[in-house]
């Protein structure tokens, strides 16, 4: 049976992605944001990280295309890059230079106001789905007893605007960092969810290059990781317009400057020499762009014992990631799908059933972009026992795969949340760490390997 009216809080991608997944469920779905949305593919106030440089993993690419089939052909024809993630792009890992070997593993480089607007296109088009723009959400509406959400206060952003109730019978929260849920839930006398806070203090700058042929070989890319005693890293992507991104990172009070000289100077201190044979060659097409972004921080809203009923949170507002492991578009995209495959056994205690399942999609990449930064002393956050002891046995593993392109290619996959790290534990991944680690020398053992002209395996 088809429900009548949902509302959801952020027209960003997981906003947008949400309505998709309520669309299938409810009859009207409204989706309202403060912004005044551009009619194409351009940066906007409401997601000051629009500039910087994204990418869409694999499994967000698989979930695009199973929420809008064919989505992933029409990025291609509007000139989104696409690679082998193991042979296009290099990765170096505690300055070892990944192994490189066909993985089949596919993501794209895309900019995020470009692929913001292709969803934002396909969801406009749905049945029953209106995009409001220009209106703040100012709070939730209850019944009499504070136990189901029936609307919520908004009003338009202009200078004569009178405070009005939009009804619901379901109300997401996808406004990002900012999200005033919790607010609103203690107002309404619900209790807060534990919260996990990891410190990195991560500043990133972002600039983009117009590509040559003779850029990196003809890779798409590269990254080049941050590890304790370089907490410096960098990364560069091919995107669509014919051009690069490049960003540079640090952690712990590490920021790159914003000036020509300065930016090569840095990229100059990476683990792999990619990011700055683009500032030194390629002719830049924007103002280099800087972002602070202080913590990680998850709600851990499924360890309640008590909801406000036909209230979700999802998407940067349930929980955000150190934006440097690009993990955020598609952990949208799967608790969109989950939302989605929850919808369709019914409405009833939906709050109850979300959350825990949510919290599973969140646990992958939280294990990455916790643990990866937690590995810094400097950094704030909860360290148990069994961190350290997986830690350095991923310090081995990180080293290995610079030989063997089996746990390359595994590592890829954990990366790109195809799989669950608990892959890289497993008894015959331990046995090729041990046996190969030994072999590996810490990149560039020779200009060959640092400059990516070698054999894959």
């Amino acid at each position: 049976m088809r429900r009548d009216h949902a509302v959801v809080i952020g027209a960003s991608v997981a906003g947008l992605l949400a309505a998709r997944a309520l669309s299938d469920t409810f009859s009207r779905v409204t989706v309202i944001d403060r912004d005044v949305l551009p009619d194409g593919p351009d940066p906007r106030r409401g997601v000051p990280q629009s500039r910087q440089l994204h990418i869409l993993l694999a499994r967000g690419a698989e979930a695009l295309d199973e929420l809008f089939p064919g989505f992933s052909e029409e990025m291609t024809a509007a000139g989104v890059p696409h690679g082998d993630a193991q042979v296009d792009l290099r990765t170096y890992l505690d300055g070892h230079l990944l192994r490189p070997a066909p993985s089949g593993i596919i993501v794209f480089g895309v900019s995020r106001p470009l692929i913001e607007h292709m969803i934002r296109i396909r969801v406009a088009a749905l049945e029953g789905i209106e995009i409001v723009d220009a209106t703040d959400v100012l709070g939730l509406v209850t019944d009499m007893d504070r136990r189901r959400v029936t609307g919520v206060r908004v009003r338009r952003r202009t200078d004569d605007a009178e405070e009005s109730t939009v009804d619901a019978d379901l109300v997401v929260d996808a406004s990002g960092r900012g999200s005033r849920a919790r607010v609103w839930l203690r107002e309404l006398g619900y209790p807060q969810p534990p919260t996990s806070n990891v410190r990195p203090d991560v500043v990133y700058v972002t600039r983009r290059y117009r590509r040559e042929p003779q850029h990196l070989n003809g890779h798409n890319g590269s990254t080049m990781v941050p590890f304790p005693g370089l907490p410096r890293g960098g990364g560069v992507l091919r995107e669509e317009g014919g051009r690069f991104a490049v960003v540079l990172f640090g952690l712990i009070g590490e920021e790159p400057p914003l000036d020509d000289g300065g930016m090569k100077a840095y990229a100059e201190t990476l683990s792999g020499p990619d990011a700055a044979e683009i500032i030194r060659s390629a002719r830049p097409l924007d103002e280099p762009v800087k972002m602070r972004y202080p913590a990680s921080v998850r709600h851990h809203h499924e360890k309640l014992d008590r909801h406000l009923n036909g209230f979700l949170i999802t998407g940067d507002a349930l929980c955000n990631f150190n934006p440097t492991y690009g993990q955020g578009m598609t952990v949208a995209a799967l608790e969109a799908l989950l939302l989605r495959g929850l919808l369709a056994d019914g409405t009833g205690d939906l709050a109850h059933r979300f959350f825990p399942a949510a919290a599973k999609v969140v646990d992958g990449a939280w294990f990455l972009a916790a643990g990866g930064d937690l590995r810094f002393p400097q950094v704030e956050g909860e360290r148990k026992a069994i961190d350290r002891l997986v830690g350095r046995y991923l310090d081995h593993y990180r080293a290995a795969a610079s030989v063997d392109p089996v746990l390359g290619a595994s590592f890829i996959r954990v990366a790109n949340m195809l799989d669950p790290p608990t892959r890289l534990l497993s008894p015959g991944h331990v046995f090729r760490v041990f046996r190969s680690a030994r072999k590996a020398v810490r990149a560039p053992a020779s200009r060959a390997e640092a400059t990516g002209d070698v054999t894959p395996a």
